[in-house]
């Protein structure tokens, strides 16, 4: 007796395109599409795209962003931000042999509650003394810190992405010894604000009783390094 045989599902009828948007603060740009069976498959996957796709603009190619899709609006994958990255050729495109590379990490809390990592790097245009370095950092770490603790955490990223922090730091440090570039080379969410978090899709939003943190110091681990081709 013959075997009767079962009809296969095509898997990919039952999958739908979903567009990626970024958040409102970065005015919803699409970075992406993406196939699920179900909304609820698309909760907590990450997406990395450069600021060059999202303005349209292969110059910011350097500048990676990094999100998180927290939920969906009928075909629309709505995110939020995690961080950003300078990528590595570019960093070692503009470190130079007898010039010094000034880094420092720092743990910031924005005015508006959130905690961020923040690493910017000073480029010297000759080797710098240790005193001058330690100078520059200790400059760089303020000015940093006290913008961040000043500005909301939308503005603040605004400012990292456009180099608006990055050249405020320049021109305050540049007298101390003199700079060829700086950069934000990476920002990282630590912690975002109780009444902000976002649920994941089709869960309700948790709700905590807790008292806010308190705020603590700002600097985390700082290094400096000498750059060497």
């Amino acid at each position: 007796m013959a075997r009767k045989q079962q009809k296969k599902v095509d898997s990919w009828k039952e999958k739908k395109w979903y567009t990626i948007t970024t958040p409102e603060f970065l005015n919803r740009a699409v970075v992406g599409q993406t196939l699920a069976s179900d909304p609820a498959l698309l909760a907590d996957r990450i997406i990395e795209t450069t600021v060059g796709e999202m303005a349209g603009d292969m110059s910011k190619n350097n500048i990676k962003m990094r999100f998180r899709i927290v939920s969906v609006s009928g075909d629309v994958a709505e995110t939020i931000f995690l961080g950003h990255h300078l990528t590595n050729d570019y960093v070692r495109s503009i470190v130079k042999r007898q010039t010094s590379k000034i880094d420092a990490v720092l743990t910031v809390r924005t005015a508006d509650g959130y905690i961020i990592t923040i690493k910017p790097t000073c480029f010297t245009v000759k080797r710098a003394r240790t005193s001058q370095i330690k100078a520059i950092r200790n400059l760089m770490t303020r000015i940093v810190v006290r913008r961040a603790v000043k500005t909301n955490f939308e503005d603040l990223i605004q400012e990292v992405v456009t180099g608006k922090l990055s050249s405020m730091v320049y021109k305050q440090t540049k007298n101390v010894y003199p700079l060829r570039r700086v950069e934000i080379r990476k920002t990282e969410v630590v912690k975002t604000p109780a009444q902000r978090r976002v649920p994941k899709i089709e869960e309700p939003a948790p709700v905590s009783e807790e008292p806010a943190a308190p705020v603590e110091a700002p600097a985390a681990a700082e290094v400096a390094e000498t750059a060497e081709e």
